[in-house]
């Protein structure tokens, strides 16, 4: 009985620790970073993982978009109060 309750309780923590490395944009202190893009929402939004492990989703500003990016690009791009005013893909 306990060995097959270990693997279940491993098995359901999982996801719990997967999104636990999530954080707010607006908490990611202004800077220029290096990123890895997970996933292209939209031309507005994608889903990143910062060089530390942190995975965030990052909004575009005024007239910058995403189109031009995809999914395992890497990016290097400015935050500024939790949005992306400028980016280049590398």
């Amino acid at each position: 009985m306990r060995s097959v309750l270990i693997p279940a309780l491993f098995a359901a923590l999982i996801p719990v620790a997967a999104s636990a490395a999530t954080v707010d944009a607006a908490l990611i202190p202004d800077g220029t970073y290096v990123v890895k893009v997970e996933k292209v929402q939209d031309a507005q939004h994608i889903l990143v993982v910062m060089q530390n492990g942190v995975e965030t989703m990052l909004a575009a500003q005024g007239s910058v978009d995403f189109n031009k990016v995809k999914s395992d690009d890497t990016v290097k791009l400015s935050v500024v109060k939790g949005k992306v005013p400028v980016y280049v893909v590398q």
